[in-house]
């Protein structure tokens, strides 16, 4: 009985592991490209209502460029709140 509740025990474990992973990278994602998700999501609603969203497809493009130069920095702990 034990055996059986240490491999259930293990399993979990890993899949906490494996979330906390993914939870990391979607972080990272959102951190580098939030702005630009948010414009194009506002675009696509605007269009969606209606609405011209070409200003906020714009502002998603720059967005865009700018998560393009920031990826390109290096940061390290010293310079990781300037970007």
């Amino acid at each position: 009985m034990k055996q059986r509740l240490k491999q259930l025990g293990q399993g979990m474990t890993e899949y906490i592991i494996i979330v906390a992973l993914i939870a990391i990278a979607a972080i990272a994602v959102y951190s580098l490209f939030g702005k630009t998700i948010k414009n194009q999501v506002a675009g696509v609603a605007q269009e969606l209502s209606g609405s011209d969203g070409s200003s906020a497809v714009g502002a998603a493009q720059g967005a865009a460029q700018e998560a393009e130069g920031a990826a390109g920095q290096e940061t390290d702990l010293g310079n990781y709140t300037e970007n």
